[in-house]
């Protein structure tokens, strides 16, 4: 049996790596090639490439992927869908940092009234 990793992130846990191929990736979220090309065409995700050229897609890419796929088939065009992700995406980004910063003022006012 080989040794443990001792890296902080193993790849198995990554949501970064990139562990799907695109064959792979479009069975799983039940659509075509052709859609994740369009996303990528798109700019909504970039997946890395093998070796050998090939597309290869991380689990945070298919999340990203399915909400577009959802919209889509709602009757929302793919660029509209990708723009709408982006944007989603974006908001939760400023949101999150929103968050921290409250958090870091609330702590900087509580050390400077005690």
């Amino acid at each position: 049996m080989p040794p443990r990793s001792t890296r902080p992130v193993d790849n198995l846990d990554d949501d970064d790596y990139p562990a799907y191929t695109m064959g792979r990736a479009a069975e799983m979220l039940g659509t075509t090639p052709a859609f994740l090309r369009a996303l990528g065409e798109h700019r909504l995700i970039t997946p890395l490439r093998s070796e050998g050229g090939h597309r290869r897609y991380s689990r945070y890419q298919l999340r990203i992927a399915a909400r577009a796929r959802e919209l889509v088939d709602q009757g929302t065009p793919v660029e509209a869908a990708c723009r709408i992700v982006i944007l989603e995406d974006q908001l939760e980004e400023a949101q999150r940092i929103n968050e921290q910063l409250r958090t870091q003022g609330a702590q900087a006012h509580s050390k400077t009234s005690a």
